[in-house]
């Protein structure tokens, strides 16, 4: 089970974020998550919110370069090692990951680690094996 995250190409400049997260804003979409990967003139954001789908179409028309991205989600307690426990499952069946980032659930009992790997199916095998819960879209946003 995958989920879908928002990514956007944008440029290295004063305000650009801030216009992407006002867009995103007034149409009234919420990030959980966010990452920024930058280099000297442009970064990579990574989002997951309510409304991906819609969220690619609100950034799209106000001129940002949106598209969507599966990644896997799991849940880790929220505790030290947590997610070395994750990464441990993965390596055991030599997948790598491309890029990770977590965000803690409001509850606080756990973090939901957002992965990019390169074996999808591989991965959610090893994690299943690992008793490691993949999270449902569902449970991140409302299907759009």
């Amino acid at each position: 089970m995958m989920v879908e995250q928002v990514s956007v190409f944008l440029e290295n400049t004063t305000g650009r974020l801030a216009e992407l997260t006002r867009a995103l804003g007034d149409a009234g979409i919420n990030m959980r998550a966010l990452m920024v990967a930058d280099t000297t003139e442009f970064g990579v954001v990574r989002i997951i919110c309510d409304t991906p789908r819609r969220a690619v179409k609100v950034l799209d028309d106000a001129g940002f370069g949106a598209s969507l991205t599966e990644v896997l989600a799991v849940e880790v307690p929220d505790r030290p090692g947590g997610l070395a426990d994750v990464l441990e499952a993965l390596q055991a069946d030599g997948i790598n990951v491309e890029y990770a980032y977590c965000f803690v659930e409001p509850s606080g009992d756990a973090a939901i680690d957002i992965l990019r790997v390169d074996e999808p199916d591989r991965a959610r095998e090893a994690l299943a094996r690992a008793g490691i819960a993949l999270v449902d879209a569902s449970a991140l946003y409302e299907a759009d």
